[in-house]
C-alpha cells in the first residue's frame, strides 16, 4: 500500500485527539512559529579601558515586519527599549537609539509613526575598567505588519567585550 494511503487509514482508524490537532493547526501559523520578530548578534567588541568609549548593540528586523522606535510618535504605541542590568567594572549611560523611519498603515495614511525595519543600531555609552566584561539585559518591543500590531517580546542581550 503506498504511503500516503496507509496514513490515511491509520488517521482514519487512530484519530488524532482534537487537541493536538489543534496544536498542528496553530503550529503551521507563521506568525505563531515567530518566537521573535527582531534578532540580535553579538559580536565580540573592544574598547579602551577606563576611557568613555561605546558599545554597538546590533539588531535585525525580520523582512515584512517593523517594529515601534524609541519614540513611535503615539502615547498608545510600545516603544522599543534595552534595559541592562549592573556589572561589575561598567559604568554605563542611557543608550542611543537610532532616529526610526516614517510609517503609515494604509487605512490610516495621514497618521505617520516612527519605525525600525531591517538593520538597526543602538549605541551603548560606556566606561570599563580593564579586562573582559559580560553585560546582560534586554531589548523590549512591539513588532507589526502592514495590517495590525502584536504582543510585545523580549529579547534577552548578552554583550561580550573586552576593555584594553
Amino acid at each position: 500500500m503506498p504511503r500516503p494511503y496507509l496514513l490515511a487509514v491509520i488517521l482514519f482508524v487512530f484519530p488524532v485527539p482534537s487537541a493536538l490537532q489543534a496544536t498542528a493547526q496553530i503550529s503551521l501559523d507563521p506568525h505563531a512559529a515567530a518566537k521573535a520578530y527582531v534578532m540580535y548578534t553579538d559580536e565580540a567588541q573592544t574598547i579602551a579601558a577606563n576611557k568613555p568609549a561605546t558599545l554597538e548593540l546590533l539588531f535585525q528586523v525580520l523582512s515584512g515586519y517593523h517594529i515601534n522606535s524609541h519614540t513611535p510618535g503615539s502615547d498608545f504605541l510600545i516603544p522599543t527599549v534595552v534595559t541592562l542590568a549592573p556589572a561589575a567594572g561598567i559604568k554605563t549611560r542611557d543608550p542611543h537609539y537610532p532616529s526610526g523611519t516614517p510609517y503609515s498603515f494604509d487605512f490610516d495614511p495621514g497618521t505617520k509613526l516612527d519605525v525600525y525595519a531591517g538593520e538597526f543600531i543602538i549605541r551603548l555609552p560606556v566606561v570599563a575598567s580593564a579586562g573582559e566584561h559580560t553585560l546582560e539585559g534586554t531589548l523590549k518591543y512591539q513588532a507589526c505588519d502592514n495590517a495590525s500590531c502584536y504582543p510585545p517580546r523580549t529579547v534577552p542581550l548578552k554583550l561580550l567585550f573586552n576593555a584594553k
